[in-house]
């Protein structure tokens, strides 16, 4: 399972979705402790999220961890999941209304950023962390212990996974 979340066939040309997805996460979730009144709880308090004063910490602490993994493109798919939950959320409490009240071009403007985020983190998904990442390098030698230890007689069968553990 851990092989499949680190391998990537995908070209060395994705490290720069990586750093736009991994910047902007990254940033936006300092902010949110660096200046808690406009982008962390008060904001969520003015968009009427519940809990503000426990969410805002909770999604700053996702976008900080969530954008350093895919800027080291470690674990690039599995911190790509948690990224787009923000997102959808983000999308449908402060897009959605400006939708309905204004239309769509002033939709189209104000949601640009989230727009990208959003199809950067779901093309990391698909694609993972490329070539230049820390799953590349990790994926080869987690496979090489794999197979040591099934050769050993100790781990699962090639190919297998916990039900054909041997040892």
């Amino acid at each position: 399972m851990l092989m499949r979340l680190l391998q990537s066939d995908a070209p060395g040309a994705v490290l720069l979705i990586r750093l736009m997805v991994g910047s902007v996460f990254l940033s936006e979730g300092i902010q949110k402790f660096l200046f808690p009144n406009q982008l962390g709880v008060g904001r969520f308090l003015k968009i009427g999220l519940p809990s503000p004063e426990v969410l805002a910490p909770f999604v700053g602490g996702v976008e900080v961890v969530g954008g350093t993994l895919v800027l080291l493109g470690l674990l690039t798919r599995l911190a790509a999941v948690p990224l787009l939950g923000v997102m959808s959320v983000a999308l449908v409490s402060t897009k959605w209304p400006i939708l309905v009240a204004s239309g769509f071009w002033a939709l189209a403007h104000e949601a640009r950023t989230d727009w990208s985020m959003t199809l950067g983190a779901l093309f990391l998904l698909i694609v993972g962390g490329g070539r230049w990442s820390l799953d590349a390098r990790l994926g080869p030698r987690l496979g090489h212990r794999r197979s040591t230890a099934a050769a050993s007689g100790l781990g699962p069968e090639p190919g297998g996974d916990a039900r054909t553990w041997r040892g």
